[in-house]
């Protein structure tokens, strides 16, 4: 059975380690979920907005990012349905995997690059089969699968850090005005700016700007701003050490106060709740 992407999925919910086939439908809005996230193509293409930036990841291309970041497909060239995996953070962490990969990953670096499987028909085949067995009720399946894709996720870090000639630089694409102001504030959210510094960066009325990009993404310019700040909160408190206070300030607040206001009101609970919950 295909999967979609559930609109009304609750924000940061997990996936679990998943191996599942997926119909390709323009995405509303962003999804996030704190793990790591492949996706193979065997047909079609997929245009993304992840996080900052807009790429086309083309038939035959895998890409691997850090599902923690906001990603949202808004174009697709077919039907052709795709292969995605996500791999829960803390499993990410017990498979050893070179540091130097994992920060490119947790930086956002890997989010523009794609991998051409040299055998794409095998490729399809291994995809098929562990979507196949992760979805059998067997325990000792689901642990083959596990250590299947920890190796195969281990050759793609290899080949990512000692031969770079496989790896794909995919260009970014042309995007409109609702994509710029989410563009600007995925650049810009840690700093103070607000909804009239966003307008003025795309050349456009303040109101106006809201009226189009709530249109598109259901958030007001405001409310969108503060969950990114947010957003950037949990991804410290989850994997660093930092204190509380100067994670608040790195994020864009300028008070204590404000910044456990607005993590409450986008989490329900406290920054310190949080950290004790999902750090890692």
């Amino acid at each position: 059975m295909l999967k979609k992407f559930d609109e009304n999925r609750q924000d940061l919910k997990p996936y679990g380690l998943t191996c599942e086939l997926w119909q390709p439908k323009i995405m509303e809005r962003p999804d996030r979920h704190n793990e790591i996230e492949i996706n193979y193509l065997p047909e079609g293409s997929l245009s993304y907005l992840i996080h900052d930036q807009k790429f086309k990841i083309k038939k035959g291309r895998m890409i691997v990012f850090w599902a923690l970041f906001p990603h949202q497909i808004v174009d697709f060239s077919n039907d052709a349905p795709y292969h995605v995996i996500t791999i829960p953070f803390s499993t990410l962490l017990s498979w050893n995997l070179p540091k130097r990969f994992l920060d490119m990953l947790f930086r956002g670096e890997l989010k523009a690059t794609t991998y051409k499987p040299s055998n794409p028909v095998l490729a399809n085949q291994i995809f098929k089969r562990w979507a196949n067995e992760l979805n059998r009720d067997t325990e000792v399946l689901k642990e083959i699968c596990s250590l299947e894709i920890e190796a195969y996720l281990k050759r793609f870090a290899y080949r990512t850090m000692n031969a770079t000639s496989s790896i794909e630089k995919v260009e970014p694409l042309p995007i409109n005005l609702v994509e710029k102001i989410a563009v600007y504030i995925a650049k810009n959210f840690n700093s103070p700016i607000k909804v009239i510094d966003v307008a003025k960066a795309v050349e456009l009325h303040p109101d106006y700007a809201n009226v189009i990009f709530k249109k598109a993404f259901g958030y007001t310019i405001s409310d969108y701003l503060l969950e990114q700040r947010v957003l950037y909160a949990k991804r410290k408190l989850s994997i660093t050490q930092d204190s509380i206070t100067s994670i608040a300030y790195e994020s864009g607040f300028n008070s204590i106060s404000r910044f456990n206001a607005t993590f409450r009101k986008f989490s329900d609970m406290t920054p310190r709740d949080f950290r004790k919950e999902f750090s890692t």
